[in-house]
């Protein structure tokens, strides 16, 4: 089977990455204009519900199912085995799973109050399980998933222009939300067989996956409910609008954290392969390229959009979402801190059998998030719920960088921090000035600012040679006269 290199699966991926970009700048403006604060905040509450009953149904196989793939990739037989186990224990749990989120459905107020989107918003736990994404990111199939996914989300954005109108289009809008972000996944399960066999040979184990599947499930139980906790207990406690706001607030620094963590995505089967291979040099090399470009990504990004959290909320939402400026620049430093804790954990410990200590990291990480939710939304709101997410992604990192005392020095070796912090600082003081003369609309400002700082931010860690940019311009470079060569 022919493996790309990281180099075309980074490239792949942040196509991918990028498209995560560009759809929500479109959709996100037009969705929050039309659906209004309130709507906006129930389907966001729909989405956060039903993502902790696909944790349930998914058990854990979308990290573990990468990893025990990625290692089996090279033999088909035992490659079919484990998806075909894999797949049954996944349609036991996602049947379960459906019985309870029934029963709740009709059990819980909140629930019941928005029935029909849940339910349709549901369809999307039964894709999960068909979808197989795990699998397609074992073997590395990034080209095939970068353009399922841009198809799926390009149908998705044409249906939301056609049939979203107004805010009592909001349950359509749930459909239309499966439609763009599951869509694929029927795509990825028909064909599995240019891959798979699904003829039984010998007898199914699907103990040897349980131990494994289930600790992985605690690492997503505990991430989830740091994740969706805010949004939930804003839910109860605030209601739709405080849940509006804070959606707001969040949506750039998830796409942030996308971009941040995308070269993350790529490594993880790569490096679950040299760890099962004996490869510790070839492991130790790529953890460190991946700190150094968190570093430099996260850094810039975290420090811009805390600067143009206002403009930015303006451009996305619009005047109504206001108050979902604090939020915002609360929330900005964790794309640093979950770029750094996505290595830590998912890219370190992860692909050396060691997730339970990621799993204590999380935990750690969500039952502070629930303590600072509890005191701090009933008085601050999405305010309170955004610094209760910071403080977790905190200690998260700290608990996981304790359990790696030994070997952080090693992996931070040769990242040049004054060089990014020059750059940073440089970056910052001219969009500083910029603003102290000039006077924008919000996208102009954005436009301008950006120009400004990201053009700086590169040009200063150009000049001072820091290691990770000039290894890129490297690249980009040797592409571009290869390129030339052969005209």
């Amino acid at each position: 089977m022919k493996t790309h290199s990281v180099k075309f699966n980074f490239i792949m991926n942040a196509i991918f990455t990028m498209s995560s970009i560009i759809f929500p700048l479109i959709t996100f403006p037009y969705i929050s204009r039309v659906l209004l604060v309130e709507r906006s905040g129930t389907v966001s509450f729909a989405t956060s519900v039903i993502s902790y009953f696909t944790m349930f149904a998914t058990l854990g196989i979308p990290t573990y199912g990468v990893r025990a793939c990625a290692v089996v990739r090279d033999d088909k037989e035992k490659l079919s085995k484990t998806v075909q186990e894999l797949l049954i224990i996944s349609a036991v749990t996602t049947a379960i799973t459906y019985i309870v989120f029934f029963v709740l459905l009709f059990a819980v107020p909140q629930f019941a109050a928005e029935k029909q989107l849940l339910m349709v918003v549901s369809v999307s736990i039964g894709l999960t399980a068909i979808g197989v994404q795990w699998f397609y990111n074992a073997l590395e199939q990034y080209s095939y998933i970068t353009t399922c996914a841009i198809i799926f989300k390009l149908i998705g954005l044409i249906l939301m222009f056609l049939f979203v109108r107004d805010p009592g289009d909001y349950v359509v809008y749930g459909g239309i939300y499966v439609v763009g972000s599951f869509g694929s996944y029927v795509l990825n399960f028909i064909r599995l067989r240019k891959f798979i066999t699904f003829r039984k040979t010998g007898t199914y184990e699907l103990k040897k996956h349980i131990g494994a599947t289930l600790r992985f499930f605690l690492l997503s139980a505990a991430t989830s409910v740091y994740l969706n906790l805010d949004i939930v207990m804003l839910q109860f406690m605030k209601g739709d609008t405080e849940v509006g706001y804070y959606n707001a607030g969040i949506r750039v620094k998830t796409v942030l954290v996308s971009c941040v963590t995308s070269l993350g995505t790529v490594l993880l089967p790569r490096l679950s392969y040299y760890v099962q291979n004996g490869n510790k040099e070839a492991f130790q090399k790529m953890v460190r390229k991946a700190f150094n470009f968190v570093f430099v990504a996260a850094s810039a990004v975290t420090i811009y959009f805390a600067l143009y959290a206002e403009e930015s909320i303006l451009f996305l939402a619009g005047e109504a979402f206001i108050p979902a400026t604090a939020p915002m620049i609360i929330l900005m430093p964790t794309v640093l801190l979950i770029g750094l804790s996505n290595i830590t954990g998912m890219q370190v410990l992860t692909p050396v059998g060691q997730e339970v200590k990621v799993v204590y990291s999380v935990t750690a990480g969500a039952v502070l998030d629930f303590l600072f939710n509890l005191v701090l939304i009933p008085k601050f709101g999405a305010s309170g719920a955004a610094f209760a997410t910071l403080m977790a992604e905190a200690l998260v990192l700290i608990v996981q960088g304790v359990y790696l005392r030994d070997q952080i020095g090693g992996m931070l070796k040769g990242i040049q921090f004054w060089k990014i912090i020059s750059a940073s600082v440089l970056a910052a003081g001219t969009v500083i000035l910029i603003r102290m003369f000039t006077s924008f609309g919000a996208f102009l400002t954005l436009v301008v600012s950006a120009i400004a700082f990201f053009g700086v931010y590169g040009i200063v860690l150009l000049v001072l040679r820091e290691k990770f940019v000039r290894e890129i311009m490297g690249s980009v470079f040797g592409l571009i006269t290869r390129i030339g060569s052969q005209r």
